[in-house]
């Protein structure tokens, strides 16, 4: 009999290892996700029951590491409009580990098998998320970008009038406190 998957719970899986991989791209610190990464799986190795309190740290670990072959995304994308887990010899063949990941992945299938099939498929939505949102935004721009000029074909004619005190702009000089030595201090790229 086949597993049942929660999509309630992989679908919070997956918003809470969003949220976490998003607040570690920055393009400041470009290695930041790789450090949080290579610390989530040191930890997840050493302790593998900190899932239970902390599942969406595997999908985070192995997040851009776990590559489904071509012909296994139409099984997975079958398993969750069914929401039902593969079995472990379907899984196998439908997900590639990198070689670096594979004591971590040995760990946490001895810990629970489901666990490991569970990342998995989290990491798999979040793959076709992207491509999917990237698509939907990518047409609500074009919709948009129709529907203003529509709505500003009044303004065709580019004439712009723009005064600071029309839009909120603030002079501090005159309030109690207020110090000027901080006004030219100027960020890079700025």
């Amino acid at each position: 009999m086949a597993t049942k998957l929660n999509m309630a719970r992989l679908n919070a899986l997956r918003t809470d290892a969003l949220e976490n991989i998003e607040s570690y791209m920055d393009p400041d610190t470009p290695k930041a996700l790789e450090q949080f990464t290579a610390k989530m799986k040191a930890i997840l190795l050493a302790d593998p029951e900190m899932l239970e309190s902390l599942p969406e740290y595997l999908p985070v670990a192995l997040y851009g590491r776990v590559k489904f072959p071509t012909q296994a995304k139409k099984a997975w994308t079958q398993w969750l409009e069914k929401a039902v887990a593969p079995s472990w010899d379907e899984f196998k063949t439908s997900v590639a580990f990198a070689n670096a990941d594979l004591d971590l992945v040995k760990a946490v299938r001895a810990y629970s098998e489901f666990m490991l099939i569970e990342a998995c498929a989290v990491l798999f939505m979040l793959d076709n998320a992207g491509k999917i949102q990237a698509v939907s935004r990518a047409k609500a721009a074009d919709t948009d970008n129709d529907d203003d000029i529509d709505q500003d074909s009044d303004d065709a004619g580019g004439n712009y009038d723009y005064d600071a005190d029309d839009y909120g702009a603030d002079d501090d000089s005159d309030e109690d406190g207020y110090d000027d030595q901080y006004d030219n201090i100027r960020f890079k790229g700025e």
